[in-house]
């Protein structure tokens, strides 16, 4: 397998090898962001990628978006669309090495690009960096995808067993509005840190 670097992100980004962007918010993640109420949430977006997410985000108000990549091009490419995103909370820097509480971390595509010999190390980061009443949302694909190359996939009895342990499921179901090319293959998450 490829050493998922970030030399192999900023290849990807750069020759548009991107099949896991859609070029849009995706609309679960949408319609979830829409009924937040709560303008002053710190919200962590990891792997954001080119983070239409964040981007969405700020422009309804929400002003405390963190957005961590391995990669500077995607953070290039959020600044042409929203030159007035704040640069500082675009965190150059591993996952893995990021300090700080959140209220909201929202997943889209990170946990199925890491190695899968990562994801229990991604659960407690995640554990780590969630307030005590935060909360991890978002997408995991429930589809078998690749085995040696990202989006590495996965099935609900498979996360459940990674989360378990840390995480209370306040919502672990298939997400009834995913785009048309991944309908039925993606399980909306609303996981509170025991």
């Amino acid at each position: 397998m490829q050493k998922l670097d970030q030399d192999f992100w900023t290849n990807k980004y750069q020759n548009q090898d991107m099949g896991w962007d859609i070029g849009y918010i995706s609309t679960p993640l949408k319609e979830y962001i829409d009924q937040l109420e709560n303008k002053d949430l710190k919200i962590l977006i990891p792997g954001g990628g080119n983070s239409y997410e964040a981007e969405y985000l700020y422009k309804l108000g929400f002003k405390n978006v963190f957005v961590v990549d391995i990669s500077v091009v995607p953070f290039e490419n959020l600044l042409q669309r929203e030159p007035n995103f704040p640069k500082e909370n675009l965190i150059l820097k591993d996952f893995f090495q990021l300090q700080g509480k959140y209220d909201l971390i929202l997943e889209q595509t990170f946990f199925c690009a890491l190695d899968p010999s990562l994801r229990k190390k991604y659960v407690e980061k995640i554990h780590e960096l969630l307030t005590k009443d935060g909360k991890l949302v978002g997408l995991l694909f429930d589809a078998p995808l690749n085995e040696t190359k990202p989006p590495f996939g996965g099935n609900k009895a498979l996360y459940q067993a990674y989360f378990k342990t840390l995480f209370s499921f306040k919502y672990f179901e298939t997400a009834y509005n995913s785009i048309p090319p991944r309908q039925g293959k993606e399980l909306f998450i609303n996981f509170l840190p025991k």
